[in-house]
């Protein structure tokens, strides 16, 4: 059974920027200072250049071929069912791990110490029920939480801006090549919110033209927030960000408007949720996808009738996350995703280079750029991101060749 076609350019925009501007925009700045110093917002343009052409290559193929299942779709039909496995098993585990630091840091912001476990899980299973009861209502909570975020930052950013010149900020540390093109590494984890849209292929309206332009407009939404709070951390705070723990409620103390600081939590948690249901919404038709091509269990493509969703992989996946939230670390499901989302779009520029004749929309360069940069950063995040995410694609790969071989 397909799934209904209801989501229109404002929704798919909506649940891109919803995944973008999400715990990203609050928890990324710490580890991002600490690495590239005051290479920062040279790491932001290559983390947004190495996005840019990955979202060309994304509109290109979503626009041929306007399923669910973004790349893993795509790879499987511009280059075969293996390469289609590891774009899906790379995207359905890095964001997972996406999943867990946005329920991590709504929690951090929106609960004291001693409860942010509980509510990170009951903010897992809330969201995860309100997914179950249909792809619209996710829409419409989705264009809430977005108008708070962009509300408090803001303020934020009027805030930090509007004072800056009176601040002292501690001086950034030097900053290396290796230690900007990790920083961009880990800022890509801000970005990767727009497969978010070609994931939902089978649920938009007017797909070709739609998906496109709702690539487009979310990521350069995303870009131009990104610059102001990175611009606003770096006057304010400089090298002390890499040491706090909410750079933006820092950023408020700095300038001696604490008593706004309540805002940035609201802000943060009202992000942290819009990511986080935009990212359950995403990886459960990936996981539709790959079970109806029996790349994960056949179980997991059943369609709700009543509510036209992939209930039980909805299910399934808020599982998983809410394990992962009881024993993970915010920073290193960071790197983890990073490792996940960036092999993912190396495939699918991969895939959109193969294009031709008239499914070509951009220069075939642009997903020349992309792959290099997907493979440059891929190669330059923490070492232990590195390993545990090649294991886990790797035991994937080893689990399809066992299937494949039980099956002939």
């Amino acid at each position: 059974m397909p799934l209904a076609r209801r989501l229109t350019l404002g929704d798919a925009t909506a649940l891109g920027l919803g995944s973008m501007i999400g715990a990203g925009v609050f928890s990324v700045w710490a580890p991002a200072v600490g690495v590239a110093g005051s290479g920062l917002l040279v790491a932001l343009v290559i983390a947004a250049i190495v996005a840019y052409c990955n979202a060309t290559a994304s509109a290109q193929l979503a626009a041929v071929h306007p399923v669910a299942g973004g790349t893993y779709a795509y790879a499987r039909a511009e280059i075969g069912p293996w390469w289609g496995f590891i774009a899906g098993w790379s995207f359905v585990i890095g964001k997972i791990a996406s999943c867990a630091a946005m329920a991590m840091t709504f929690a951090a912001y929106a609960a004291p110490d001693g409860w942010r476990i509980p509510v990170a899980v009951a903010a897992v299973v809330a969201l995860a029920v309100v997914n179950c009861f249909g792809v619209t209502r996710t829409a419409l909570v989705t264009r809430i939480l977005v108008v708070c975020s962009l509300l408090g930052l803001a303020v934020v950013v009027a805030v930090g801006l509007g004072t800056a010149s009176a601040a002292s900020p501690v001086p950034l540390p030097d900053a290396t090549a290796y230690g900007v093109l990790q920083g961009a590494g880990l800022l890509f984890f801000a970005f990767a919110g727009y497969a978010r849209i070609a994931t939902l292929g089978e649920e938009v309206v007017d797909p070709a033209r739609t998906i496109p332009r709702a690539i487009v407009l979310a990521l350069g939404g995303a870009v131009v927030v990104y610059l102001l709070v990175a611009v606003t951390v770096v006057a304010t705070l400089g090298g002390a960000a890499a040491a706090s723990t909410a750079p933006l409620a820092d950023v408020l103390a700095s300038t001696g408007w604490a008593a706004l600081a309540p805002v940035v939590r609201i802000t943060a948690a009202a992000a942290s949720l819009g990511a986080l249901l935009a990212l359950l919404t995403g990886i459960g038709r990936t996981t539709l996808a790959m079970a109806r091509e029996h790349d994960l269990p056949s179980f997991l493509a059943k369609i709700d009738d009543r509510r036209q969703v992939p209930r039980r992989a909805e299910i399934l996946i808020a599982v998983i996350v809410v394990a992962i939230v009881l024993v993970a670390d915010l920073r290193d499901a960071i790197g983890f995703s990073s490792f996940g989302v960036l092999l993912y779009y190396l495939i699918a520029n991969a895939a959109a280079f193969r294009q031709q004749g008239p499914a070509r929309r951009h220069p075939r360069a642009l997903q020349v750029v992309g792959a290099l940069g997907c493979l440059l950063l891929v190669n330059s995040l923490p070492v232990l991101a590195s390993i545990v995410g090649t294991a886990v694609v790797l035991l994937g790969v080893l689990a399809r060749m066992i299937r494949l071989r039980l099956t002939r």
